[in-house]
């Protein structure tokens, strides 16, 4: 989200940013090496560890500011072997004038995953939210063929910076709604980027893109409400299939899960696996990307519900070897989001705001040990 900042105030925010950046991947390095060296858990008895042992990518969204608390960076660094900046790669962080990129923020987290053996999953180059005003609030309307630069050039300088060290991209968030169709956003058709009207051209000119600035980057789409087999997910997966048929440069999908205890009822649990077999038909990676299950409290009761739906889905994904990682959005309650955008619900996260292990945690963990050295590496064909 942009905000108008005065030249020499924006340079040392940017400076201010930078330095803080640092100090936190020094402190967060410094209690990692401090946690790692007075506990030295057996692979087992971590998330990150078990899912190793199942051919597995145990993930989670991050912040960089939270990196210099020393429970929260000793967690991410035991627990998660694969992490995804929150809000620090999206467009208006990270290109928040039409000349600037500050990548310090994210820079921190890739630093930090580098320092601890983890994989970074970038989030993400187009979607209609958090960008910056320079881009929503013009004087002088877009045309497609200034947005289309403008995309252009965006998607080729970030994910040139992080060329070798992002393995992975959400390259295009959120693209379709409910009913199937193509969202009316600024990308797509308001005015959009010179492909209104045409479907998801859009959608494929970005993972073009975003290939061409790193060949070797595993590029997804990523979506909310297409867990299941309905509309949505069916246009995602013709999407794919047209795709795939035509050589465009997909390498899998990403499914959210920003769920309820409810979830886990017997004809989702089975109309997920349908989905997610479907997709990995094509020869596509699917990752649980944004797991995260509220609840309007955190009793006794809750908390089971909860482990049960974790645990579930840990099942789906752990079942079909295209399903290369699971995903929650952020690991301690402390942090969640849930909060602030649903008024009377949180607790959604497998730690508590004391980085205290809930059922949720144990659950997953007690499933990952059960597959343990049981299931194949997926080889993509993509």
């Amino acid at each position: 989200m942009g905000f108008a900042v005065q030249p020499a105030r924006r340079i040392n925010a940017r400076m201010r940013l930078s330095l803080c950046a640092l100090v936190c991947v020094l402190i967060s390095l410094i209690a990692g090496a401090a946690d790692a060296a007075a506990q030295k858990p057996d692979a087992t008895e971590t998330l990150r560890g078990a899912a190793q042992k199942s051919n597995l990518l145990m993930g989670t969204a991050a912040g960089a500011d939270s990196l210099s608390e020393p429970l929260y960076s000793s967690t991410l660094a035991a627990q998660y072997s694969q992490l995804e900046p929150e809000n620090e790669m999206k467009f208006g962080p990270i290109h928040p004038e039409p000349t600037t990129y500050d990548y310090a923020a994210a820079d921190a987290l890739v630093a930090f995953a580098q320092a601890h053996a983890m994989r970074v999953r970038g989030h993400n180059l187009v979607w209609q939210e958090q960008l910056p005003g320079w881009i929503t609030h013009r004087l002088l309307p877009w045309t497609p063929a200034d947005l289309n630069r403008v995309l252009a050039s965006h998607i080729a300088n970030v994910v040139g910076h992080y060329k070798g060290r992002v393995y992975a991209w959400d390259v295009v968030n959120e693209p379709f709604n409910d009913d199937g169709t193509m969202r009316s956003t600024v990308w797509y058709n308001s005015p959009g980027i010179g492909f209104a009207g045409q479907g998801t051209r859009t959608i494929e000119q970005a993972l073009r893109w975003a290939h061409a600035a790193d060949p070797t980057a595993r590029l997804f789409v990523n979506e909310i409400g297409a867990e299941v087999l309905n509309r949505k997910s069916n246009a995602v997966y013709a999407m794919a299939k047209d795709f795939v048929k035509r050589g465009v440069p997909l390498s899998g999908i990403g499914l959210e899960f920003h769920v309820g205890p409810g979830f886990d009822q017997l004809d989702n649990l089975d109309s997920l696996n349908r989905n997610v077999r479907r997709l990995a038909a094509l020869g596509l990676e699917v990752q649980f990307t944004e797991v995260d299950v509220r609840l309007p409290n955190n009793n006794a009761a809750n908390l089971s519900v909860q482990a049960q739906n974790y645990k579930d889905l840990l099942n789906i994904c752990l079942q079909q070897p295209a399903c290369t990682a699971f995903q929650t959005w952020g690991f301690t309650d402390k942090h969640s989001w849930i909060p602030a955008i649903d008024h009377g619900h949180g607790w959604a996260l497998p730690f508590d705001q004391n980085y205290r292990k809930k059922p949720a945690y144990l659950a997953m963990l007690k499933k990952l040990n059960s597959h343990s050295g049981t299931r194949v590496r997926f080889q993509s064909s993509r």
